[in-house]
């Protein structure tokens, strides 16, 4: 069955619109007069999930290369982001899409290991070892965005780690990370910064130190030993996870203190977090729910507003950790951001969780915390095709809320949000109803609805951005599901279809019609 053409969605997608606008109490469309002017919407990627181009253009390996091939039974389908999307060598057409919505902004990360395949500058080597070619692939693409009128939303780290760092001290487990990082980041405002303003330095820290050093689910696939994941991994879930977040942080704050020394734009970090409610009103459920922000949220943005880590979370480290790592370093990290992003898909109901005396100790723990998205047999929302996925927009506007009331109200940039729909290549039938994605155009319109009743209740948020500009590989679940406003067909040369959600938003910010 050959696949519809661009031309002939666009019809369907307008008469499905309209259907969905008329059916839908106040309307379904937003529009950009609802914003400031200094409000952006854009799309995101990252470079190990769309680029490709594994062995092209002198990249150097990242632990997600290794991990991947390593261990492809920890990969849906053995998948791997050899090819991706090939995003390297389509970055002009990728543009012309998010130009055709009518983007403000194109979030993208830089692989570390494309620019610098051993991870840092090495003398000796033919420009100290900084690949050239992977410099001009990024010059490019931040060129072709800005003759586009797309502004470069530059994320330093999202997850590929150089595997030379990894092999010679253990990449984020060593403090020596923290000053390879920051000659990292410097090359990279160095050779961009001229033309990039806006930057963050580590997406979702969290998810990297508990799937990767707690979960063994995610490169480098470091944890306890535990028959409850089936994983005989290597590695300490204990303490792990704390050791390089500490090393995380002390890395963003001397990436941010380069970048503030020699550029005037602004430079960040993206925290994700789920929202989490108390399961009943009795107080251990509702100190169960503060505990869990605290072990996600609260263990980055703790640091860099007052400091320190939150108080629960001391109180595990400092017996713990207090002569593996100097916890009061992070004292230094105070104020080092001038906005964070918030990367938020998901809700839960928190119950208090009662260790039992043998319990192995481990950071998923740790909150002595519950998770579900059950209560009473109900789920807390309409369930995405992912297993963890249940949409809750509310959840979006109550944790802007939160980190309005608890950190004195920062800037914030929504840099994630969105929900997926499972790959059915293997199904002919299905592919009108992958490029009709209303469950993704309703996801959007609930979250920016509260994202403005957000800002009405005075937060300081100032973007919005979609995850993600195309389908891609999903990490631990391959190309099993597709979060894309724009569809790839992994079986026909990955060529790119508007779904109806990219239409939707085409329309929100581009055209009037339907807020008349």
């Amino acid at each position: 069955m050959a696949f519809m053409t661009a031309s002939q969605i666009a019809p369907m997608a307008e008469v499905t619109l309209s259907r969905l606008h008329k059916s839908t109490p106040g309307g379904l469309f937003f529009s950009r007069k609802d914003f400031p002017k200094d409000f952006v919407f854009g799309a995101g990627s990252s470079a190990y999930q769309i680029e490709g181009a594994a062995n092209e253009g002198g990249r150097g390996k990242s632990i997600w290369d290794t991990f991947t091939h390593n261990h492809p039974e920890k990969i849906t389908g053995g998948a791997n982001g050899d090819v991706a999307v090939d995003g390297y060598n389509r970055y002009k057409e990728d543009v012309q899409l998010a130009k055709d919505i009518g983007l403000d902004v194109y979030r993208f990360s830089i692989s570390w290991s494309r620019v610098l395949p051993r991870g840092k500058k090495i003398k000796g080597l033919p420009n100290e070892g900084v690949n050239e070619e992977g410099i001009k692939y990024y010059s490019d693409l931040i060129d072709e965005l800005k003759s586009n009128g797309i502004e470069p939303f530059i994320t330093l780290f999202h997850w590929d780690l150089p595997q030379a760092l990894d092999d010679e001290y253990r990449g984020f487990l060593s403090p020596l990370i923290v000053d390879d990082f920051a000659e990292y980041a410097k090359l990279c405002f160095d050779r961009f910064g001229d033309r990039c303003s806006l930057w963050t330095t580590l997406n979702e820290p969290h998810t990297f130190c508990t799937f990767g050093y707690d979960k063994g689910i995610h490169a480098p696939g470091r944890c306890s030993p535990s028959a409850a994941n089936k994983w005989e991994g290597f590695g300490n879930s204990a303490k792990e996870p704390y050791i390089v977040a500490h090393h995380m942080l002390l890395a963003h704050a001397a990436a941010f203190n380069l970048y503030k020394a020699s550029h005037d734009g602004k430079i960040g970090i993206t925290a994700n977090c789920h929202w989490f409610m108390p399961y009943s009103e009795t107080e251990n459920d509702k100190a169960a729910a503060q505990r869990t922000l605290d072990f996600t949220f609260g263990w980055f943005a703790d640091p860099l507003f007052f400091g320190e880590y939150p108080e629960s979370m001391r109180a595990v480290m400092d017996e713990r950790l207090k002569n593996v790592i100097d916890v009061t370093q992070v004292k230094r990290v105070k104020g080092t951001l001038d906005f964070i992003g918030v990367n938020y898909y998901t809700a839960r109901y928190c119950k208090q969780l009662f260790h039992k005396p043998n319990d192995e100790p481990r950071f998923s723990t740790d909150s002595q915390a519950s998770a579900t998205a059950m209560k009473d047999g109900v789920p807390i929302g309409d369930s995405g095709d992912s297993p963890w996925l249940y949409l809750y927009p509310k959840g979006l506007e109550e944790l802007l809320l939160y980190a309005k009331d608890k950190y004195n109200n920062p800037v914030i940039y929504v840099t994630e949000n969105g929900c997926d729909d499972l790959n059915k290549d293997d199904d002919p039938g299905s592919l009108t109803e992958s490029i009709e994605d209303v469950r993704r155009v309703k996801c959007y319109k609930g979250h920016i609805d509260y994202l403005l009743s957000a800002r009405k209740k005075g937060v300081n948020v100032k973007g919005f951005v979609a995850w993600s500009l195309t389908d891609n590989f999903e990490w631990a679940y391959g190309y099993s599901y597709r979060f894309g406003i724009n569809y790839v067909d992994y079986k026909d040369g990955l060529k790119r279809y508007p779904k109806l959600s990219s239409f939707y938003l085409k329309n929100s910010l581009m055209v009037e019609k339907f807020n008349k």
